[in-house]
């Protein structure tokens, strides 16, 4: 068999299991954020967690199956690990990119969320709030010295 059908194989292995892996990562441990970024609303969290999932698949082994093409001949063991090592550190670049990419548009949500919930005000705006007294205000018995 030809190395570089040996480089095919492995690169196909290799890239397919770490971007499994990568997603099954993100899918459990985001779940947490992604409740909170949606309010606590878990079947949503859950839907939208799947959805991000199955994007990422399509996204990296598409990615993967267009990167799976060397330009060169490999005819040496030295030039397998080589082009292994290279084609495989690209794809990590991107999954990488990718998750960082969904991390900064999640977070983004979650601040928008967390700025709506203080632009509420904690009374209604034709109500009162109880003053409380500071250290500019006299002390119940009257002013000092009186």
């Amino acid at each position: 068999m030809d190395l570089t059908v040996v480089a095919y194989i492995a690169y196909l292995l290799i890239s397919v299991g770490l971007t499994a892996w990568v997603a099954r990562t993100l899918s459990k441990n985001g779940r947490i954020f992604l409740a909170d970024v949606l309010k606590g609303d878990e079947k949503l969290a859950d839907a939208v967690n799947h959805l991000l999932v199955v994007g990422f698949y399509l996204v990296n082994l598409g990615f993967i199956a267009l990167y799976l093409k060397s330009a060169d001949e490999i005819t040496e063991t030295r030039g397998l690990f080589e082009a292994l090592s290279v084609k495989i550190g690209v794809v990590l670049l991107v999954l990488g990119v990718m998750h960082l990419g969904n991390v900064y548009v999640l977070n983004k949500i979650r601040r928008r969320r967390v700025m709506e919930r203080e632009q509420t005000p904690p009374v209604d705006p034709q109500g009162w709030t109880r003053r409380s007294p500071g250290p500019w205000t006299a002390p119940a018995g009257g002013p000092a010295g009186a």
